[in-house]
C-alpha cells in the first residue's frame, strides 16, 4: 500500500493570497514550499482511492476510469470543491464514501452527476475495498468528519484530518494497534488556548505521544505554522516530520 499526499496545506493554502510572510514569500520563490488544498491518495493492489476532492483540476489530474472511488473526510468547501465540476462527466460512476451529512455540499446531493453518495460510511465502519481495507475513525470538526484507518500490503496508515484532538474511542481504537504511520491535522504552531477545528503543534504532538505510531507526518498545514518552523528547525521529534506535497509514504 501507498499513499501520496497529494495536498497539504489548510483553507488558505500556501502562499497566502497577498500575504508577505516568510512562509509565503519563500512558497512563491521555491514551488516545492507550495500547500495545496489538503488530500491524498491510497493504492493499494488495484485500487486507486482519492481521500478528499479538494483540488480543482480532478478531471486533468484523473483520467477516465482511474480512479476507484473518492473517501470524503467532510463536506467543507477546501476538501470538497473538486467534486462540483468532476460530477458532470458522462458514461462512467465514481462512489463516493464519507460521513452522512444531511447539508453535503452545495447542491452535489440534489444534482450529483456521475458520482455516487449512496453508500455513506457509518462511525467505525470497516470495508474490505478490494486489497485495501478502510476503517471510518470519528473526528471532531464543525461538521460531520471521518478520518480512514488504511489497511493493506502488510501496512497500517492513518490519515486524520480535520481534526483538534481525537475522540476517546477514536483514540482507544489506534492505541489498541498503533498504525504504522500517522498523518495528523496541524495547522497551527503553539497556541496559548485551544485552538477550534484543527491542532496546533501542541494538541497534534500530545495525540501522536498518546497512539505511538510507528512514525507521525503533519499535514493541512497553514503558513504560520510553516513560518514558525523556518525559525525553529528542531521543533519536531524524531518520529515526526513535516508534509509536503507530492510526499509518498
Amino acid at each position: 500500500m501507498r499513499l501520496t499526499l497529494l495536498g497539504t496545506g489548510d483553507a488558505r493554502q500556501v502562499p497566502v493570497y497577498n500575504c508577505a510572510c516568510v512562509a509565503c514569500d519563500t512558497a512563491r520563490v521555491y514551488p516545492q514550499r507550495r500547500r495545496g488544498p489538503c488530500c491524498a491518495l491510497v493504492e493499494c493492489g488495484t485500487q486507486r482511492w482519492l481521500i478528499d476532492g479538494g483540488l480543482t483540476d480532478l478531471t486533468e489530474r484523473f483520467p477516465p476510469h482511474s480512479l476507484s472511488g473518492i473517501l470524503q473526510t467532510h463536506y467543507h468547501a477546501d476538501h470538497a470543491q473538486g467534486l462540483l465540476h468532476l460530477r458532470w462527466g458522462q458514461g462512467l460512476q465514481i462512489p463516493v464514501h464519507g460521513p452522512t451529512d444531511p447539508d453535503g455540499f452545495a447542491d452535489l446531493y440534489k444534482h450529483p452527476g456521475i458520482l455516487d453518495f449512496s453508500q455513506p460510511f457509518a462511525a467505525f465502519e470497516r470495508r474490505k475495498l478490494g486489497e485495501l481495507t478502510v476503517t471510518a475513525v470519528p473526528l471532531v470538526h464543525s461538521r460531520p468528519t471521518f478520518g480512514y484507518l488504511l489497511e493493506g500490503g502488510g501496512r497500517r496508515i492513518a490519515y486524520l484530518t480535520d481534526t483538534i484532538g481525537l475522540p476517546d474511542d477514536s483514540l482507544a481504537l489506534l492505541r489498541r494497534d498503533p498504525p504504522d504511520v500517522l498523518v495528523l491535522d496541524c495547522s497551527m504552531p503553539p497556541q496559548p488556548q485551544a485552538p477550534r477545528n484543527h491542532n496546533d503543534l501542541t494538541r497534534a504532538l500530545e495525540v501522536i505521544a498518546r497512539v505511538q505510531p510507528g512514525e507521525g507526518v503533519l499535514t493541512h498545514i497553514g503558513h504560520s505554522l510553516d513560518a514558525w518552523l523556518l525559525d525553529r528547525p528542531n521543533a519536531l521529534p524524531a518520529n515526526v516530520s513535516l508534509a509536503q506535497d507530492g510526499r509518498m509514504l
